[in-house]
């Protein structure tokens, strides 16, 4: 990685160095000349629709800013009906799809007064109608064979978590709980900024669209970016793209991170893979074999020989093995420990890497602690 900055030197001695390594020296002799600056982190969170980004970057204003206060929880409350709404819109329109019928004949009534006032959405709350019509259809035993199928067909993660809850959501005075926030959908278009501060560190993170139409608008933007965070989803082997129903949501991964990794713009970033939503892929890998996605794959259809495998294909396409290494992590981005967890290491891995650039790798080093290098104040500004 390319050295990311300089530290700020307030004593003459110390201006005459000009590399990192002997204004560290020059710290030890001269600890009250040397002030503590911010180093300034730049992060992307990269991967295809509905990997996690968006879910990644809601977790660190939960984690290292004050959360979503209660103007912007409710600001949530509409964007959760209407995830709710199309999600059981999205299950009865493909029954027909898929040749199922109701358990009970009166839903067919149900669905058409669904369909009829699913666009009634106003000022943020839901019907108590509504409300009872989704209930009903949610209940039926031919919409949960529907939603046991849901690989055939685009549906939200989060649809069985709002649906078998909704009496809370129904509420009258429902306030969104960090969860619901967390599990709440918006596709994102554009380039998202989110900045907080870690371990004397400042972060900038970029939440970037996922789909393709909107990768070609940030792919030049970040040249010398200081860390990607790659996001793919676990639970996608058997599922297809939004955009495109004839490519396999897992194949678009390996071709994205493909694209990402070997970027010359990103030669010198530090890359970070998360395997994300592992806790659907523990319920899934039960039922669907891996092989659905890869047909090579004649492996125990177990959690942790299906994940290995999947997180091999990932790693094998990265052409600087020897001299770049990409981190893995398998994630849930719903579960604020894990991703503080694992924020956590990845932060070591920026430091490591800066440090190891820097040629702060010396046996000074040895005996210290790197976020002690960093509180004695290194500052960084993205160039290269």
């Amino acid at each position: 990685m390319t050295v990311l900055a300089e530290p700020a030197l307030q004593s003459q001695d110390a201006q005459n160095h000009g590399r990192l390594g002997t204004w560290w020296d020059a710290a030890l002799e001269h600890p009250k000349s040397c002030r503590l600056q911010p180093e300034k982190v730049q992060h992307i969170t990269e991967g295809a629709g509905e990997s996690g980004k968006s879910t990644i970057v809601k977790q660190m204003k939960i984690i290292h800013k004050d959360g979503f206060t209660y103007e912007e929880r409710m600001e949530f409350r509409p964007i959760i009906y209407s995830n709710t709404v199309q999600s059981i819109l999205a299950i009865v329109k493909a029954m027909t799809k898929l040749g199922i019928s109701y358990e009970k004949p009166g839903r067919i009534e149900d669905e058409r007064k669904l369909c009829a006032m699913a666009s009634t959405l106003e000022d943020g709350r839901m019907s108590p109608e509504l409300v009872e019509l989704i209930k009903q259809l949610w209940r039926d035993g031919g919409t949960q064979a529907c939603f046991a199928r849901a690989a055939e067909y685009q549906l939200s993660d989060s649809a069985a978590y709002y649906l078998s809850d909704l009496d809370r959501l129904a509420m009258p005075d429902y306030v969104p709980t960090e969860q619901d926030v967390l599990h709440s959908r918006v596709q994102t278009t554009g380039i998202i900024e989110t900045q907080f501060s870690f371990k004397d560190l400042h972060f900038r993170m970029f939440d970037v669209g996922g789909q393709r139409s909107e990768r070609k608008k940030w792919i030049h933007c970040f040249e010398g970016v200081t860390c990607i965070i790659f996001c793919a989803a676990l639970s996608a082997y058997d599922m297809v793209l939004v955009e495109d129903k004839e490519v396999n949501r897992m194949h678009e991964s390996l071709h994205l991170f493909n694209s990402i990794c070997n970027h010359k713009c990103f030669a010198a970033t530090s890359i970070v893979l998360f395997l994300n939503k592992k806790d659907l892929f523990q319920e899934k890998i039960a039922k669907v074999h891996l092989n659905i996605c890869f047909p090579e794959y004649n492996g125990q259809n177990t959690f942790e020989d299906a994940a290995n495998y999947i997180k091999k294909q990932f790693l094998d396409l990265n052409i600087r093995k020897k001299d770049k290494e990409i981190y893995c992590h398998l994630t849930c981005a719903t579960d604020t420990q894990n991703v503080k967890f694992v924020f956590d290491a990845v932060t070591d891995i920026i430091i490591k890497e800066n440090l190891k650039d820097s040629q702060l790798t010396g046996p000074l080093l040895q005996d210290f602690d790197p976020f002690h290098v960093l509180d004695i104040g290194a500052k960084a500004s993205m160039y290269e």
